[in-house]
């Protein structure tokens, strides 16, 4: 059984449904808990994954212990896996209180700013093991004193069934709205609010003409953390949209940048490099488990505006570099971030646990 207590738009419930349509196509009885408004239900309509929703009215919830341990005894359950904190806390308390036999799990999925001392202590002995979906989120739990041989690291992966929604009649709609040119150079950043303001402050280091478009803020989200900003640069605010929407845009950029300091592994990250787009991301977190410099893509330190704008300058002016990138990326999130890797990595993982 997996369970969150999120489930809103987001890459890692994009992640949870593809882990859990994965297992569940390789004949597992596959449970999903999470709640009645989440995403899920149209993310798992075509697959065989059982859905049961909790109510996560807080981290002590004692209706949803007593739901989960009636989910393990009628389902048979051997493992839990947990995803987030109220699912952490209420999936620790339901299996001492109720002595449930499972197997209980945390993934992390974001470097975590909370963990520490006693919480540490908790989530250590709570657990059987814990999954970090990278090795920046595993030295990040290690730093906070989850022992090192308590965390197991296994990495996100990509479906090429997500590739299949992409509409080029969209595209070219999208072009005409935004009001782009063929010789326009597109820099894009698909995500919630994570530090976006970079890209803006980097721009002002650079003299060419770019189009800016971020996709899942709005101006507002980071209007207060920047200067006003002027020509000749373009910048479009494309809000909030489903990922299905969200997919078209990367055949929109030239390259991609990721901003954020707190990504575990990044679905837009792996997107644009899936579909040939060459990326920049921090050197934090996750990111460099994914992206090595000069190799498949570019990193910049966190806060260091300057060599942001450096690397943008480097692939609007290297042809040959922008192709190797390009290429690199392909393979990287093509073949070694597929979601068949990551499926085949959970399932003999739990295989292990569970002693077969």
């Amino acid at each position: 059984m997996l369970i969150t207590f999120q489930g809103g738009v987001a890459g890692s419930t994009l992640s949870v449904s593809y882990l859990c349509k994965g297992l569940s196509e390789k004949g597992h009885n596959v449970v999903l808990a999470c709640p009645q408004d989440s995403m899920y239900k149209d993310l798992l309509k075509d697959s065989k994954v059982k859905i049961e929703h909790l109510p996560f009215k807080s981290k002590w919830d004692k209706v949803t212990m007593r739901m989960i341990r009636d989910i393990v005894q009628r389902e048979n359950i051997q493992i839990i896996n947990a995803q987030a904190s109220k699912d952490r806390y209420n999936t620790i308390f339901a299996r001492w209180i109720y002595k449930l036999p499972v197997k209980l799990i945390h993934t992390r999925r974001q470097v975590s700013l909370s963990v520490g001392g006693l919480q540490s202590w908790f989530y250590t002995k709570g657990t059987d093991k814990i999954v970090a979906v990278s090795n920046g989120i595993k030295d990040s739990l290690v730093s906070k004193g989850i022992p090192q041989k308590h965390i197991k690291v296994i990495y996100n992966g990509t479906p090429t069934e997500k590739y299949e929604q992409i509409d080029n009649n969209k595209i070219e709609k999208l072009k005409s709205e935004l009001g782009l040119k063929p010789d326009d150079f597109v820099i894009g950043c698909i995500s919630r609010c994570k530090k976006q303001e970079q890209i803006i402050q980097a721009l002002q280091h650079i003299e060419t003409p770019v189009k800016a478009v971020f996709v899942g803020i709005n101006s507002h989200d980071i209007e207060n953390r920047i200067e006003p900003f002027c020509e000749p640069h373009t910048i479009h605010y494309c809000g909030h949209m489903e990922p299905k929407e969200a997919i078209n845009y990367h055949k929109l950029f030239d390259i991609f940048i990721l901003p954020s300091s707190s990504e575990g592994l990044s679905q837009s990250l792996l997107e644009a490099m899936y579909l040939g787009v060459p990326v920049i991301a921090t050197n934090a977190a996750g990111n460099p488990d994914l992206v090595q410099h000069m190799e498949n893509g570019l990193l910049f330190k966190d806060a260091d505006i300057e060599g942001l704008a450096e690397n943008i300058k480097l692939l609007m002016n290297n042809k040959e570099l922008y192709q190797k990138l390009k290429e690199n990326g392909e393979y990287t999130a093509q073949k070694k971030f597929s979601i068949e890797n990551t499926i085949e990595n959970y399932e003999n993982f739990f295989y292990e646990l569970i002693g077969q």
